[in-house]
């Protein structure tokens, strides 16, 4: 637990008309090379770097709210937390789950990871030690989505297919609250101030639940025609984006005098097959753009005014399951059922 598995990270810078299998190492003639022909927006070494070491598909990643490393995790059940900059190396191995992991994040101040995974539970981890001090159990089925409020004392929610939304209270082993769904829960997170969890499922359907009346939903938003399987909140909290394998990203206005109809876009052009893994979807950090996975290997970034797909990404050689936006730098990070990742510059 928490030790650096040696020789696992291999970065590589490439030009976008290689292929993979023509990836090269970085050298001082690509950086001159580079410099000279691309336009550069970030510190990062390369304006593409490939990160690999994991023996499995990877379902989870996310950047640290500092921008300065970043966890992945999937079927192999190692958390990995990397370097962001420099040669991008694996510096810590978290060991302890014995299912694969489907989601991870980092606590609001960034000390903590939260996991779950289809060992039905839930876990934290001390980013500095690399020890899981926490191992939340109550859950009896596969554990798919978790998350942490964004402010005051760091309470999770986690859902599952045992059809429960449980909330958590990070310094205590049980759950707090339990709120039960008609249909197994994909996705879930909570609001910008806390009093309310919002879920997804294979029922299609977005709920909004309220915390402290626990088994009261106060909205239902309608209008995805399967199952829904990565929600985010807006930078602002206004917002929801939310992805399905009907093929459509959606954006619901949840605040509260909101009208009724609170779908107020709809974005497509990625994919979901026959794979069903649960692809999750992320917001920039000033909200102008989103981005989803996709089954297609492809990673789509939209402009929410427009709706326009701004870039479609190659790389990956298989589904594109997570994908994430830097907190400081035109940055974007996806995850891939290839057990790559990829870290890439975008225009500022």
């Amino acid at each position: 637990m928490g030790t650096k598995r040696p020789g696992t990270s291999l970065v590589l810078a490439h030009d976008t008309k290689r292929s993979k299998n023509d990836l090269i190492a970085y050298t001082n003639r690509d950086k001159a090379l580079m410099e000279s022909g691309v336009r550069r927006t970030s510190n990062l070494m390369a304006p593409i770097m490939l990160l690999e070491g994991h023996e499995g598909e990877i379902f989870t990643t996310e950047f640290h709210p500092d921008g300065d490393i970043l966890v992945s995790s999937g079927f192999d059940r190692q958390i990995y937390v990397w370097n962001v900059y420099g040669e991008c190396e694996n510096v810590m191995v978290m060991s302890g789950h014995s299912g694969a992991v489907l989601e991870a994040h980092f606590s609001t101040d960034g000390s903590n990871v939260y996991t779950c995974a289809t060992d039905k539970t839930v876990a934290i981890w001390d980013i500095v030690t690399g020890q899981r001090v926490r191992k939340l159990k109550g859950h009896t089925n596969f554990v798919n989505t978790v998350h942490r409020t964004r402010r005051g004392n760091q309470m999770l929610c986690s859902g599952s297919d045992d059809r429960t939304i449980r909330i958590w209270d990070a310094r205590k082993k049980n759950s707090v609250h339990t709120m039960e769904s008609p249909y197994q829960v994909t996705a879930a997170c909570f609001n910008d101030i806390g009093d309310q969890v919002i879920s997804g499922g294979i029922d299609n359907e977005i709920k909004i639940w309220d915390v402290r009346k626990h088994q009261q939903v106060l909205h239902r938003l309608r209008g995805h025609t399967d199952t829904v399987t990565g929600i985010s909140l807006s930078p602002d909290g206004s917002y929801l984006l939310s992805n399905s394998m009907d093929n459509t990203l959606r954006i619901w206005d949840i605040r509260p005098y909101a009208p009724i109809e609170r779908c107020v876009k709809i974005f497509q052009g990625h994919q979901h097959n026959f794979e069903k893994n649960l692809l999750r979807c992320s917001w920039s950090p000033d909200g102008s753009k989103i981005s989803a996975g996709s089954s297609d290997r492809y990673v789509y970034i939209w402009d929410t005014t427009s709706r326009r797909i701004i870039y479609k990404l190659p790389g990956h050689n298989g589904s594109v399951n997570d994908v994430d936006f830097h907190s400081k730098e035109p940055l974007i990070l996806s995850a891939s059922s290839d057990k790559t990742l990829y870290l890439g510059e975008i225009e500022d």
